[in-house]
């Protein structure tokens, strides 16, 4: 590859991140938010350098005159670089390899892949959940909502059954399962995508929506195992269901607002 297509790659590439982290939130798919500025910071140092490569290898720029002092040296110069051209060392073009570089830049231009969703979730471990050293008293009234963070500690490790007969409000993506089930899902990642582990409580009383649909489910516990104790089912019975968009931050399990 030639200098020049290196520094075209480089500013493809850099305009390509820049795309999906600093004009859009796209990047929130691949990498906690917290990551989003590192990611600003590489697509712009890829440009300066892609733009620094093109400045001091554009055509025509100025060489050492016939006459001029250093003219014999340039002209050894030349008769090296010709030496190692033709023993396959010619140092003026990169690696080949550095064409693999273009897909995925021009992936990142065009068509952002989009996040994970029920595929990997169907073969993730299930992320387990931290012990809870207290549950806040949940809403007088009305149904309440809940991160499936929150959920899944209150079914498992709440004394108080604060869950037993409650409706309460979750979201998140649709995960195909068995026997007519389905798992409503979160995906949380600690850096990016790459080591994504799942959340999961399973659907009771509703035909699945498409895989990877998000939705907003309103419902009760399951009454299966004993509440509050790791025997209790991390499972709901549905009485409503609405589809709703793919939130900005998918990575990030937040309780769902309360419809107005």
């Amino acid at each position: 590859m030639k200098r020049t297509l290196q520094a075209g790659l480089l500013l493809l590439t850099g305009a390509g991140v820049l795309r999906v982290s600093l004009f859009s939130d796209i990047v929130l798919r691949y990498v906690k938010a917290g990551l989003q500025p590192y990611v600003i910071a590489s697509g712009v140092c890829l440009m300066a350098l892609g733009l620094i490569g093109a400045v001091r290898d554009r055509p025509g720029r100025d060489g050492p005159a016939k006459d001029e002092p250093g003219h014999e040296h340039g002209h050894e110069q030349v008769q090296e670089n010709e030496h190692e051209h033709e023993h396959g060392h010619d140092h003026s073009h990169g690696p080949r390899i550095a064409w693999l570089l273009l897909l995925p830049a021009l992936a990142l231009l065009f068509y952002a892949p989009p996040a994970l969703g029920s595929y990997t979730a169907a073969r993730d471990n299930a992320k387990v959940v931290e012990d809870y050293d207290r549950f806040d008293p949940l809403p007088s009234h009305g149904p309440a909502p809940l991160s499936l963070t929150e959920f899944i500690a209150r079914a498992q490790q709440d004394d108080h059954q604060a869950l037993k007969d409650r409706t309460v409000l979750l979201s998140g993506f649709v995960t195909p399962g068995k026997n007519g089930t389905w798992d409503l899902t979160r995906l949380l990642v600690a850096c990016c995508a790459a080591d994504s582990q799942s959340l999961t409580v399973t659907m009771h009383g509703v035909q699945a929506p498409p895989a990877d649909t998000w939705v907003k489910v309103t419902g009760t516990w399951h009454h299966e195992g004993t509440l509050g104790t790791p025997s209790a089912a991390l499972a709901l019975d549905v009485t409503s269901l609405r589809r709703i968009p793919q939130p900005p931050s998918p990575y990030l399990d937040r309780a769902p607002a309360i419809d107005s």
